[in-house]
């Protein structure tokens, strides 16, 4: 796998937890130094802890991308949009995975582990992961989109 971010940062909620663990083990395998944001079980509940501490350690430069997992990629993509500088991708389609790197810089990608088999799954994590954002045109559009999140 041609990596373009090395330190990736994994979470997931119950529904997430499975396809969680074996992409945070493939990604370890292929070299990548993964934190697991958790969780840490498959004990069903309602909270999405774990994505405010992986859009933090995003920010902050300990990790270079994140990977967050739910039962339909909604409910995380959502979470972590809220959080200030993450530009969070709904991705169940290689398609999506990599136009949201090119045109988007998308610095978390997000993903259902019941809308996709596992086998899928990697393969949008890897064309995600060694996609690199084109830049040009499509900076501007960035720009105004950060702006709307300095408004609130």
């Amino acid at each position: 796998m041609n990596k373009m971010f090395k330190r990736v940062g994994v979470g997931a909620d119950h529904a997430g937890f499975c396809y969680k663990e074996e992409i945070r083990k493939w990604l370890e395998e292929q070299g990548c130094q993964v934190r697991d944001f958790g969780a840490f079980d498959e004990k069903s509940r309602l909270d999405y802890k774990f994505v405010e501490p992986l859009s933090e350690s995003l920010l902050a430069g300990e990790i270079e991308a994140g990977i967050l997992i739910c039962g339909t990629g909604i409910a995380v993509s959502i979470a972590a949009n809220k959080c200030k500088g993450i530009r969070a991708a709904l991705c169940n389609d290689i398609f999506t995975a990599k136009k949201s790197r090119e045109h988007n810089d998308a610095n978390v990608l997000t993903f259902g582990s019941r809308a996709i088999g596992l086998a899928h799954a990697k393969e949008i994590v890897e064309t995600w992961l060694s996609t690199g954002f084109e830049g040009g045109r499509h900076e501007e559009r960035n720009r105004y989109i950060e702006s709307l999140e300095n408004k609130r």
